[in-house]
């Protein structure tokens, strides 16, 4: 696959991608942004199913999709026929890395169970993704990004206080389970640098979400009092949070005593950094309800652009609250270039670019997602000229 000129740190890695949905796309995507060649299996009748999760649609994909699955080829294969899996194992002897996330127990993991890919393949890095794990009573369940939050804590912690369970407007079980797999990938790959063998790498919807409690799951662990949702707040700081302006809210973020000092002069109210309800941050926590009615009564007489004005001129971090429109026309999301496009059949499609730089430069974006099985007789053909596999 062709890249274009910029930082591609994985340019020479070989990934064979037969996972659908978010979790796994998203991860083989940024090894595509990173320089890597793609080459995604899709089903000969319909492809991965996020094609059709839409509106809105751009040409026949919906943008769903179209999210995740740049810079990468797309191969119609039936992976469960013998000619499919032997395609696929042709392919695998020089790929570098295969990334599935198969049902656990379905046909397919056991077609392609990893200890027969690593006997067969043992310089492969292989990654599964699942819902809940290999191990555990809940390890042959199926799951959705929404399932894992439900499942993994983040809906009892999101919303407001003693309001309904809400998921977090992100897929945060898919993504952090992808941005986790990709961790492990690239860490297997160091290892292997060393050893010449492969690994198998396993990562879980349910894992991932444990593993970002990060300070809820230390709170609990050292006081036993069960978190519950704090809408915008944070359960270790105050002020820290959303604040009611006259024409909308704004959020403040108050993480040293030092700051609170300055929000107070910053507000007129130099008294209430000295009482001592609120003199430490860990008086503010737990007097928290009577420092937001405090906070919102100061807040009320000014709108969202005065306060945040005052507010930055005496070095409190502050921010309106902004949509995905004016964050795309931002004069700094233009600076950074995490915005950019690549060419599809329907015209130019605006993509987020890979958010990590090398000695200053973003990765450009690859090729335009692809149709469905766009690359099938390339791929092929590639196969049969070096005499590795017929047609599927």
């Amino acid at each position: 696959m062709t890249y274009p000129t910029g930082p591609a740190p994985l340019a020479g890695i070989k990934v064979v991608d037969l996972s659908k949905i978010l979790a796994g796309p998203y991860a083989t995507m940024s090894f595509a942004d990173l320089g890597a060649d793609v080459v995604k299996i899709e089903h000969p009748d319909a492809g991965d199913p996020t094609r059709q999760w839409g509106p809105p649609f751009v040409g026949d994909d919906a943008t769903y999709y179209l999210a995740v699955n740049r810079g990468k080829k797309s191969v119609a294969l039936d992976l469960k026929s013998e000619s499919g899996q032997e395609i696929v194992h042709r392919m695998l002897e020089d790929a570098d890395v295969v990334v599935e996330n198969f049902r656990p127990g379905s046909g397919l993991q056991r077609i392609f169970d990893y200890r027969a890919l690593s006997e067969r393949h043992p310089h492969l890095v292989v990654l599964h993704i699942s819902a809940f794990g290999e191990v555990g009573p809940r390890r042959d369940e199926p799951g959705y990004d929404m399932v894992a939050q439900a499942a993994g804590g983040l809906m009892s912690l999101t919303g407001e206080p003693g309001g309904p369970p809400m998921k977090a407007g992100y897929a945060m079980g898919d993504l952090g389970a992808a941005l986790f797999g990709t961790i492990g990938v690239l860490a297997a790959l160091v290892e292997r640098a060393r050893t010449g063998r492969g690994q198998y790498v396993t990562t879980s919807l349910f894992e991932c979400q444990l593993a970002m409690h990060v300070n809820w799951a230390t709170n609990w662990f050292a006081d036993g009092k069960r978190p519950h949702a704090l809408g915008s707040a944070h359960p270790n700081l105050a002020p820290y949070q959303a604040f009611p302006a006259q024409d909308g809210y704004f959020v403040v973020a108050v993480g040293n005593d030092g700051l609170w000092d300055r929000l107070c002069t910053a507000i007129g109210r130099p008294d209430l950094a000295e009482r001592t309800e609120f003199y430490r941050n860990r008086d503010r926590v737990e007097n928290r309800e009577l420092l937001e009615k405090e906070l919102t009564d100061a807040f009320a007489d000014g709108t969202v652009e005065h306060w945040i004005a005052v507010l930055e001129q005496h070095g409190v971090p502050v921010s309106a609250i902004r949509h995905l429109d004016e964050i795309y026309d931002d004069p700094h999301t233009e600076a950074i270039g995490m915005i950019g496009t690549v060419d599809h059949p329907s015209g130019p499609l605006r993509q987020i670019g890979f958010p990590v730089s090398f000695a200053g430069e973003r990765p450009r974006l690859g090729s335009a997602p692809p149709a469905h099985g766009e690359h099938t007789d390339e791929v092929l053909g590639a196969l049969t000229r070096d005499g590795a596999a017929t047609s599927a």
